[in-house]
């Protein structure tokens, strides 16, 4: 193996704490990638159930008072 311990690793020659950095940040956004398309789903339907409630709640309102004209 290329270091002879694990703090060699871990440090890299001074370098460590800019390698490990960099890899938590791309992990970061990685994770960021994967996860934001299914959020974003998420967000629309509860969207689009809101605005279903709504158009139902209206239309039944609507109903219940031409029901009650005479």
């Amino acid at each position: 193996m290329y270091f002879d311990s694990l703090d060699a690793l871990l440090q890299m020659d001074g370098h460590g704490a800019y390698v490990w950095a960099a890899y938590a940040i791309t992990l970061v956004v990685i994770v960021f990638i994967l996860l934001s398309p299914a959020r974003r789903k998420k967000r629309f339907l509860r969207q689009l159930s809101a605005e279903l409630r709504r158009s139902q709640g209206g239309l039944a309102t609507q109903e219940a008072s031409n029901a009650s004209s005479p």
